[in-house]
């Protein structure tokens, strides 16, 4: 983010500016009026401010900028001089001069606004910008050596994800994290874009909302405000872009912020596109963003710079979001009511075979996948083995996944997917013959660890074990989220450790950035050997209660029975 300080921007978008109007919004108490101060035309005098774009790079230059920008004039200066060279070659008949083949073409139309060169996720990351028509970008104004962050790195950083519903599951932390500053509920559903008709992802809650600032952290690669906030999930700042890149080539986010410390209201719009980084050869990475402040119940623009970078943002975000106008940007807040968040991700990831990755049509209250997550066998098994189902379908279902993905839910808080309510579900109630089991890291000198670190692991047998079905693993959760689903720990030959299940919440070992993992440590690795003797033990004392005959007895290496 760049401060009032900073004067290069690094996008420049020609276009006509719009004077400032009053347009009406949905709710009848709000209107939207023009700034208090008076924005300087277009060539007016004074200190043109910030661009009202952000630059996720520590660039200083404005040698990529868009419609318009430096990188476009040099490339334009470069066609010119090129289009007047073919013009004089061509101007009479030449004789006796062999030129290339297409030399005497005309230059290619400019690139118009389109979806990327793919409609697959992992296939996606396959380009090279270059604006500045191979030349080099200019030094920065500060003179100090920047590093560029390249588009392609939202492709590449996205790529962490190999599980759509673990990106969308980064989505929901986001809003469970906002409970302390008043959050009730979070929505999940499917919208239709009016541009296209095509089929869009919306995640919306009425937590606190995000003022400007705030909304640039969150669009900041990196930035967390929430690692040295105890109990939320959210830790490393980069969630929002890997999830939402993830899910689909472009995100558009609306947030409403309550006045605090004296402060307005305020309300921001901000994208983040693949897509328009993509088609318009950006070589680093910028975010158009629009802020408003409220004053009494009108909604007034607010400006970081000028009008006219206001305007350009906002022209930006038109051209290349699902909205055709800034009435329809601004109906998007009517659901928002007094604070809240409402992100929309479009241009969603299609398969090999040209169907979206997210099924939006197997089931009209459940987001699910296809392909290689989606196992008919098991969906059919789930019917006749209900305390099995969240093993069998979490892998495809987004509500099945949801419903355990918390180890504590408040009651005050609750999840809606398509219209219906995901109803919270702990599988120590789909246990039998349960036992408590209290583990303590060891360090390896055989003294204790920090008197703190501890798990207490429930383990029994599922209540369908006794039909001897091969569901087992343990749910293994870190400051309440699950970061492991059903983690097999043990394979045996034949069936042993079958129909056993467990969870556990393990706050000493520290999750992956995907939240799918942890990080392979020696902790870690000294857990997963307990957990197996635990599996173990508990298998060879139990098994012949649901039918196993002939189970062996394992011996433990901790405690040498």
């Amino acid at each position: 983010e760049r401060g009032p300080e900073s004067r290069t921007g690094p996008l420049h978008l020609s276009v006509s500016l719009m004077n400032p109007r009053v347009v009406k919004t949905e709710a009848a108490d709000e209107r939207l009026t023009p700034p208090a101060t008076g924005a300087a035309p277009a060539g007016g005098g004074g200190p043109r401010a910030p661009v009202q774009f952000i630059e996720l790079s520590s660039s200083d230059s404005d040698s990529d900028g868009g419609v318009g920008g430096s990188a476009k004039r040099s490339r334009s200066a470069a066609g010119d001089s090129a289009a007047g060279k073919r013009a004089r070659v061509s101007a009479g008949p030449v004789v006796g001069v062999d030129v290339p083949p297409g030399f005497l073409d005309p230059l290619p139309a400019p690139p118009q606004p389109s979806r990327g060169a793919t409609k697959q996720f992992w296939k996606a990351g396959d380009y090279d910008g270059n604006p500045a028509g191979g030349l080099e970008p200019p030094p920065s104004a500060s003179g100090l050596e920047h590093v560029r962050v390249h588009p392609k790195f939202l492709h590449s950083n996205a790529t962490s994800h190999k599980w759509a519903l673990g990106a969308l599951a980064e989505l929901l932390d986001n809003s469970l994290d906002e409970v302390r500053n008043g959050a009730t509920f979070v929505n999940i559903d499917m919208l239709e874009n009016s541009k296209d008709k095509t089929r869009m992802l919306l995640v919306e809650d009425n937590g606190g909302g995000m003022d400007p600032d705030k909304m640039r952290q969150c669009m900041s690669l990196g930035y967390s405000a929430k690692s040295q906030v105890a109990n939320t999930i959210g830790q490393y700042g980069n969630g929002f872009k890997t999830s939402t890149m993830r899910l689909g080539a472009d995100v558009l986010v609306f947030s409403r912020s309550r006045g605090k410390e004296g402060k307005r209201p305020t309300q921001s719009i901000g994208m983040l596109s693949y897509t328009f980084l993509r088609s318009t050869g950006k070589e680093d990475i910028v975010v158009p963003m629009i802020d408003y402040e409220k004053n009494g119940l009108n909604w007034t623009r607010k400006l970081r710079s000028t009008f006219a970078d206001w305007n350009t943002s906002l022209q930006t975000i038109i051209t290349w979001s699902p909205y055709g106008t800034e009435a329809e940007l601004l109906e998007q807040f009517s659901s928002i009511k007094e604070q809240g968040t409402r992100v929309i991700i479009y241009n969603l990831w299609e398969d090999d075979q040209g169907d979206l990755e997210l099924d939006f049509d197997a089931d009209v209250n459940d987001i699910q996948l296809r392909g290689g997550n989606r196992d008919e066998k098991n969906i059919e098994m789930a019917k006749r083995f209900p305390n099995s189902k969240h093993f069998l379908t979490y892998r495809h279902s987004l509500r099945s996944y949801a419903s355990i993905l918390y180890l504590r839910l408040s009651d005050a808080f609750q999840i809606f997917l398509r219209g219906k309510e995901i109803e919270h579900h702990n599988i120590v109630t789909d246990m039998m013959l349960k036992k408590e089991v209290t583990y303590r890291p060891v360090a390896t000198n055989g003294l204790p660890k920090d008197s703190n670190m501890v798990a207490d692991v429930t383990i029994g047998f599922v209540k369908d074990a006794k039909f001897h079905i091969d569901v087992q693993g343990f749910n293994v959760y870190h400051r309440n989220r699950l970061i492991k689903p059903f983690w097999r720990v043990w394979t045996a030959a034949g069936s042993g450790g079958r129909g056993v299940i467990g969870v556990l919440e393990a706050n000493f070992i520290e999750p992956a950035h995907d939240k799918q993992d942890f990080e392979r440590t020696t902790l870690l690795a000294r857990l997963e050997a307990r957990l197996i003797q635990m599996q173990k033990d508990y298998w060879s004392g139990n098994a012949h209660r649901i039918g196993y005959v002939g189970a062996r007895s394992f011996r433990s290496p901790e405690t040498g029975r």
